[in-house]
């Protein structure tokens, strides 16, 4: 029998996804919000697609906020675009 893969759902686009075609961003009780490459780090969870577009569109209807339930200040929005550009390089 072969082995179920996980999936989630993006905030943004609304589309099912393999686990790993995701990044998931994670809002702890301090309410820090950090970028979570490993998928383990404890809080409340978001996922979104790997694609500059659907996190754009995610930040602009707020969909982030509503996913993660605090709100995201501009800094720290920019530093999670950053660190997710990071992450797309080293993944290619």
């Amino acid at each position: 029998m072969a082995k179920k893969t996980p999936s989630r759902m993006c905030v943004s686009c609304r589309e099912m996804k393999p686990k790993k075609e995701l990044i998931r961003l994670s809002a702890s009780k301090d309410g820090i919000v950090s970028l979570d490459p490993g998928g383990r780090l404890p809080g409340r969870g978001a996922y979104v697609c790997r694609n500059r577009q659907c996190i754009e569109n995610a930040v602009k209807g707020r969909r982030l906020d509503r996913g993660l339930k605090q709100a995201l200040d501009g800094e720290t929005i920019e530093q999670l675009l950053a660190e997710m550009e990071a992450l797309d390089q080293d993944d290619s």
